[in-house]
């Protein structure tokens, strides 16, 4: 664990994205050219989490959507009313700058994100992501997010359970 700290905020103009290196390109270039026009188009939220000098060391995109209520493990649906789908928070992407990993703080981003969205006074069942790989899946399960039974690379948490 780093003794570093960082500050969570809204993504804003004035953070300079260029520098931005998780070792996942694609991740880089969407934070670096793409999400401030989801942004704008209100198809996302970015949060990144600063370096007390500023630096961008992590981000993630939350963004609504819903779950179908058949993709969910039938415990979990039983006790849900009958709707097609409920409402979900996507947690679209998640990453950390190379020179933050292992430190926790993607960890701690997740955790933010749930926070978030828990705290919203949109009403949302469960927080849900996509996870790239095997060891992202690793990561979230690590965490106590839970593989939808026919998507093993879709994990979701319910809000309920986010204190």
């Amino acid at each position: 664990m780093s003794d570093a700290t960082f500050r969570i905020v809204t993504l804003a103009a004035a953070h300079d994205r260029r520098p931005f290196d998780s070792g996942c390109a694609a991740l880089d270039r969407y934070l670096q050219h793409q999400v401030t026009q989801d942004i704008r188009r209100r198809v996302t939220a970015c949060f990144v989490a600063l370096t007390q000098d500023g630096q961008i060391a992590g981000y993630y995109t939350l963004a609504s959507a819903s779950l179908r209520l058949s993709e969910l493990p039938a415990a979990t649906a039983k006790k849900l009313p009958r709707y097609p789908a409920v409402p979900a928070v996507r947690m679209g992407r998640l990453a950390v700058h190379r020179q933050f990993h292992g430190q926790g703080l993607g960890g701690a981003l997740l955790a933010d994100a749930l926070q978030r969205a828990a705290r919203s006074e949109i009403a949302a069942f469960a927080l849900i992501v996509e996870a790239k790989d095997e060891r992202a899946v690793a990561f979230y399960q690590h965490h106590g997010l839970i593989a939808l039974p026919d998507s093993a690379r879709t994990l979701f948490l319910p809000l309920s359970m986010v204190r």
